[in-house]
């Protein structure tokens, strides 16, 4: 039926009767509805409801966009600039099952000349229950993919301004492999109680230790010792904030949290169809939760307030949020393989970037590329952001493959990309960290030049990459690894830029764990269906003698030096540290490269190993991080000047020299020393003299067993000379 009633209505509103005319509902098949758009059944039938609701409805209003509560109905808003009919499609309360439909969906055709104001279509439903309804839309227009138009209305499409998606419950649950996603909503719950004496952590971005993590991977292994109800969700992660506290962070960012298919692969035959997502780097929507990281499968509304229950045990633990966001692409995928849930659906030819014939471009490696500085897109991001902010109290954000966010609606590159500088001067973003991963698919790479309006800080991929190179031994890579352990002055001393506008990582969710650095010289990813082709096959690691497990003792110790190597080099390095879940115990899945695995997912914590592991890296890696934390001279406001640093160096020019050495001073007289020798030889140095009445005392020697390579008030005795052995670093402290 016209949903607005009759056009002769003088206050544009109806109501429905009980004609057969008036109300149509959809039967469909549980398997096919909501598959892949070439698996869609189009011949299911329609019938009527043998009780039909009666609703007063009215054109409602053009924003907001998504659902809203307007005086006594729900008003609906969705933007279509090229669609040519719009259905609102509405499954009801008191279904027994999301893939069932209870008996069908209701559909409610929208008039174009009274439910559409510019491009926006909206509708107003009185006495609408205020919860649990689901809803998505029909959208239809041109089918000429010549002109970009992807238009399919056989298919539900989610609401892009949904603000809670329901799927399948569990997560990875191959029985409902072919769920549907649809959107629904919540005006019933009270608001959420943040707490009289709650405030935000308020880190200062030259202060941060960022930890990233998956929310699932996190606790879902069986050795979290955590109820099965809790494992693997966000109530899971607070029942481990003592570990992060113990490790000595202050801030987590989180792989993707917005709704995603973990089954995505499974939907149609194809090398990969054994594979689960497990990192959720292929968004439905940009303002829900993943439903799935609810505890025991409580759904939408339930993985919302528990999302929120997270951020509130860590802010209360002075840890911060950093959310991981992929505004990049979509799930979508491509024109050959599509999977349409969305976007794709509603107005393709706005949504993504396209060439002058058509054909999507595809600048993410993932087969589409969102058109993020058309002005309609931009809003989305915007809002999506703001929600993020407002709603969920995050602190931050990084912005996966974020070059893609510095092209122009033809995929060219911008000088001043419009989205980036809005997000830099957002009022309600002001107080985020804001984060760039600076590169994308298609060769944008903008280390150390993206633009950023003071505000943006970035990946430093070139200090990952130079590290590696030193520490594993590469000749000629000495004063690239000063340059990058300094601040890395060459790529962000210009305008008002600081050190801490560089993230410094050695090991992140892409490429090799930790362990695989030191283990694997190549990769290994026979299980995955990609032929070798994931990833980056630069990844500089070295497997210290043997390609893989190995029970030689003398390599195994090589491998833990090494690791420990690294993780000193990281943070003592000027700029914001990163590392990676379970860099502190090195676990590794075989040189993984991407996203997709088993649902035992990538460098899973294992708790009952923690003990054991104390005595170790676990041990070494938060107590270096206590000591960054501790000492200032870590993380200056300001490039270092020649008063802050003394290279100890008079042999910059050898290319096969492998050894650095430097001090850093404190102003109380409380100096520094480090240095890393990588060559396979043992190096005796000359130590430079301490400040008045202050002697060196040893904190670092990577050689040393545990718990002698690192003692927190150091170790007296230290001579005039220190002889430092292959592949290791040591921390010295002038100390009266």
């Amino acid at each position: 039926m016209q949903a607005s009633g009759s056009k002769s209505s003088n206050s544009g509103r109806g109501s429905f009767s009980e004609t057969r005319e008036g109300l149509k509902v959809r039967t469909t098949n549980a398997n096919a509805y909501g598959r892949a758009q070439e698996e869609v059944n189009k011949d299911e039938a329609f019938k009527v409801m043998e009780t039909r609701p009666s609703w007063e409805v009215s054109p409602g209003q053009a924003f907001p966009l998504g659902v809203s509560q307007v005086d006594n109905g729900i008003n609906f808003a969705i933007f279509s600039q090229h669609a040519t009919a719009v259905t609102l499609c509405l499954v009801l309360p008191k279904r027994e099952s999301i893939d069932t439909l209870d008996g069908g969906t209701i559909e409610l055709a929208l008039d174009p000349h009274l439910n559409k104001t510019g491009d926006i279509w909206h509708i107003r439903i009185e006495d609408l229950a205020r919860s649990n309804v689901l809803y998505g839309y029909r959208i239809d227009g041109s089918q000429d993919w010549g002109k970009g138009h992807r238009f399919d209305r056989s298919i539900v499409l989610v609401d892009p301004y949904a603000k809670l998606v329901e799927g399948r419950r569990y997560f990875g649950d191959i029985s409902k492999k072919f769920s549907k996603f649809l959107g629904t909503y919540d005006f019933d719950s009270l608001p959420f109680d943040w707490g009289e004496n709650y405030k935000l952590p308020n880190v200062a971005e030259k202060d941060l230790v960022i930890y990233e993590m998956n929310v699932r991977a996190f606790t879902m292994d069986e050795s979290s010792g955590l109820d099965n109800n809790i494992r693997g969700s966000y109530l899971g992660v607070i029942e481990k904030i003592p570990h992060l506290l113990e490790l000595g962070i202050n801030a987590v960012e989180l792989l993707p949290i917005f709704e995603f298919d973990e089954l995505e692969l499974q939907r149609r035959p194809n090398p990969r169809d054994h594979m689960i997502n497990t990192w959720g780097y292929s968004t439905i929507n940009f303002f829900a939760p993943m439903s799935r990281y609810a505890s025991a499968g409580g759904g939408p509304a339930n993985a919302s307030q528990e999302f929120k229950q997270m951020v509130k045990a860590l802010h209360s633990a002075s840890i911060e949020v950093i959310l991981d966001v992929v505004y990049n692409h979509t799930n979508e995928a491509d024109d050959p393989n599509p999977y349409t849930t969305s976007f794709r659906g509603i107005d393709n030819k706005v949504y993504y970037m396209l060439d002058d014939k058509g054909q999507l471009l595809n600048f993410s490696g993932c087969g589409n590329t969102l058109n993020c500085n058309h002005p309609v897109v931009m809003e989305l991001i915007l809002d999506s952001l703001r929600h993020w902010v407002t709603e969920y109290h995050v602190d931050g954000f990084r912005f996966d493959l974020a070059s893609i966010l510095c092209r122009g609606t033809d995929g060219s590159p911008l000088n001043a990309p419009p989205l980036i500088r809005a997000i830099a001067k957002d009022a309600v973003l002001s107080r985020c960290k804001i984060i760039a991963e600076p590169w994308d698919c298609g060769g944008l790479y903008l280390v150390g030049s993206f633009p950023n309006w003071d505000r943006w800080a970035e990946w430093n991929g070139k200090y990952r990459d130079d590290v590696r190179r030193f520490i594993k031994g590469d000749s000629g890579t000495k004063g690239s690894f000063a340059t990058r352990v300094s601040g890395s002055s060459d790529l962000y001393r210009v305008n008002k830029r600081r050190p801490y506008h560089g993230i410094n990582f050695v090991i992140a969710h892409d490429g090799f764990s930790l362990h695989d650095l030191v283990s694997y010289n190549l990769k290994h990813n026979e299980a995955n269906g990609e032929g070798g082709n994931d990833g980056c096959n630069d990844n500089f690691s070295w497997n210290c003698g043997f390609e893989g497990e190995t029970d030689d003792t003398s390599i195994r110790a090589l491998r833990s030096r090494q690791m420990k190597n690294f993780h000193l080099a990281l943070m003592v390095s000027q700029g914001i540290p990163m590392m990676l879940m379970g860099d502190e115990y090195g676990h590794t899945r075989y040189g993984n490269n991407n996203s997709y695995g088993h649902d035992s997912a990538i460098n899973f914590l294992l708790w009952d190993q923690l003990d054991a592991r104390k005595g170790d890296h676990f041990r070494f890696f938060s107590n270096v991080i206590k000591y960054r934390l501790g000492h200032k001279i870590f993380s200056h406001e300001n490039f270092l000047s020649e008063n802050e640093i003394t290279w100890h160096e008079d042999n910059w020019d050898n290319y096969e020299s492998k050894f650095l050495a430097f001090t850093l001073h404190d102003k109380s007289g409380g100096d520094v020393y480090l240095a890393f020798n990588a060559h396979d030889y043992f190096l005796k140095v000359l130590l430079p003299t301490p400040p008045t009445k202050r002697r060196w005392y040893r904190v670092v020697d990577t050689n040393l067993e545990s718990p002698d390579d690192l003692v927190l008030d150091g170790v007296p005795g230290i001579g005039k000379t220190y002889s430092i052995a292959p592949y290791s670093s040591i921390l010295l402290e002038a100390k009266f």
